[in-house]
């Protein structure tokens, strides 16, 4: 570790003398990852195809059942979040596998409540996928997490699908914090992270390309607002995508630590 906080120190004292020198740093991470970086960005590109065939493949979607459920709890609470910040009252939210969530407010402006889900659940999205970067990072987004689910169930009142669903989440980042110091909890909340920036590409393929029977929020934001839902889906898409992006970024820039470096940080934030 001496080594580590000397090259460290000498960097921060490098940059404070000169700008242009962690300028330097940061371009050259992106543009060179290291080795820990590329398995995060594999992992990353692995999920992102795994994901994709089991949202639409028939006879396996269903083994994506719990976690698209949590997806489907980040999209609701974007739009909970949002009907509050808008002057709204939320009675309740619910979820189901089969026909997604539903999300009952009074109030709020709906111009902003009904992209706020898909536009929601990818912002989170992003997070994650930025903290899953890093373990500690990883750490303090699983704190975030339980914060969100807690809300969650407070707005889900008897609905016992969306209590069991919150709360086996909330079991498995547990769990994960007392595996090899939780760097398990990396790739859960990475895997979290892309299964919730593109939530709006997945269920936007169901809603119009593959003709979903329930009404999806592109629809209902098109027939009040103007446009086509195939243009509105799509523009959100672009936006979720953009998250995304810029979080993968952002995590280059920001973790360049090794796994053992990583690890050995993990044992002095919250150790387990």
């Amino acid at each position: 570790m001496a080594p580590t906080a000397a090259y460290a120190r000498a960097i921060v004292a490098a940059s404070a003398s000169n700008p242009s020198f962690m300028h330097h740093i940061v371009r050259r991470s992106l543009a060179h990852p290291n080795s820990t970086q590329q398995v995060t960005l594999g992992v990353i590109a692995i999920y992102v195809v795994v994901i994709a065939l089991l949202w639409n493949l028939p006879y396996v979607r269903w083994s994506l059942w719990p976690f698209k459920m949590l997806t489907i709890a980040f999209h609701e609470f974007g739009h909970a979040m949002a009907a509050c910040l808008t002057g709204g009252r939320v009675k309740s939210i619910s979820l189901d596998p089969r026909e997604g969530g539903v999300t009952h407010m009074q109030g709020g402006i709906t111009a902003i409540t009904l992209p706020a889900g898909y536009l929601g659940s990818s912002f989170i999205g992003a997070l994650l996928i930025f903290c899953g970067f890093d373990i500690v990072a990883s750490k303090v987004a699983s704190i975030v997490l339980g914060v969100c689910f807690l809300l969650t169930l407070w707005w889900a009142r008897r609905d016992w699908l969306t209590i069991l669903t919150v709360l086996g989440a909330v079991g498995l980042l547990v769990a994960c914090w007392f595996i090899k110091h939780a760097e398990p909890l990396r790739f859960v909340v990475l895997f979290l992270g892309v299964m919730s920036a593109l939530y709006s590409a997945w269920d936007i393929c169901d809603d119009l390309i593959l003709r979903k029977v329930n009404e999806s929020d592109a629809s209902v934001f098109a027939q009040r607002y103007g446009g086509s839902s195939q243009c509105w889906g799509i523009f959100w898409c672009f936006i979720s995508i953009a998250f995304m992006a810029v979080s993968i970024v952002a995590g280059l820039a920001a973790f360049s630590e090794s796994f053992a470096e990583q690890e050995d940080d993990s044992k002095n934030f919250i150790p387990t």
